[in-house]
């Protein structure tokens, strides 16, 4: 049977920015397969909050607050991991915040603030738990793209040049870390309803989201979960480099109506 190559049983996974959203599910889901996850955020509260719900589901975990703008953060996070797992074998990047502004109003500070999250936090969450990743010579990185990864949308420009380099930067880490077994893929989840943008999919951009959408309706948070097991486990073993759309179709779509 093949079952066995999707069972992430004993694997250590780490999910930053796993505290809510796309991360939460992406955390629990990760758990449901088998493995021991430890998810970081700022607020301690929602940290233990996930962190019992994986606790009820019998996987280990560790409560231990962390910030993307900061590395030593990370490296903490890193180290109380390996000393109490021994290994890393799955990150997942899910750290992400938005601003619908337009693009000449955007300050200096928003575009920083939105770019040093979505982009640089990203990165340096790959490069520190990529380093044990390396060491070990086997390990999952799963960064989460969007559909602005490959398209435009309005009065977003921050968001979107920030998704755009997630995309290159999975990429360029694939091909450096592919000789070590490390292999890195992106989820581009399409359009989901989130804390971050419940208001606009109740705009009328929201119905112009439906509509260009040929399954026609929102994604599920859990729609994100199967991408995730799969890129987490043995059975994408020969996929690095991908940036893998749960999108409903909104990729592929030309006129669908």
């Amino acid at each position: 049977m093949a079952s066995h190559l999707f069972d992430l049983a004993n694997r250590v996974a780490v999910v930053v920015g796993g505290t809510s959203g796309i991360g939460r599910t992406l955390a629990l889901g990760l758990a449901e397969a088998g493995a021991h996850v430890v998810t970081s955020g700022r607020r301690q509260a929602l940290i233990d909050e996930v962190a019992d719900a994986i606790e009820e589901r019998g996987r280990r975990t560790l409560r231990q607050p962390t910030d993307v703008h900061d590395t030593r953060s990370l490296e903490r996070l890193r180290d109380v991991c390996l000393a109490e797992f021994g290994r890393l074998d799955v990150l997942v990047c899910a750290a992400g915040i938005t601003k619908r502004q337009p693009s000449l109003d955007v300050t200096d500070e928003d575009w920083t603030r939105i770019i040093e999250t979505n982009l640089t936090g990203t990165f340096r969450a790959c490069r520190v738990f990529g380093a044990p990743m390396i060491e070990q010579r086997a390990g999952r990185i799963i960064t989460i793209a969007s559909l602005a990864s490959f398209t435009g949308f309005f009065e977003v420009s921050a968001y979107t040049a920030s998704k755009a380099g997630v995309a290159g930067l999975t990429r360029a880490l694939a091909v450096e870390w592919a000789p070590h077994n490390v292999t890195v893929n992106a989820i581009a989840p399409g359009v989901f309803r989130t804390d971050l943008n419940s208001a606009l999919l109740d705009s009328p951009r929201g119905k112009e989201l439906l509509t260009r959408t040929p399954m026609h309706r929102f994604g599920r948070l859990e729609d994100l979960v199967g991408a995730a097991v799969f890129l987490a486990s043995d059975a994408s073993a020969f996929i690095t480099g991908h940036v893998l759309a749960v999108d409903g179709g909104f990729l592929a779509s030309g006129v669908n109506q």
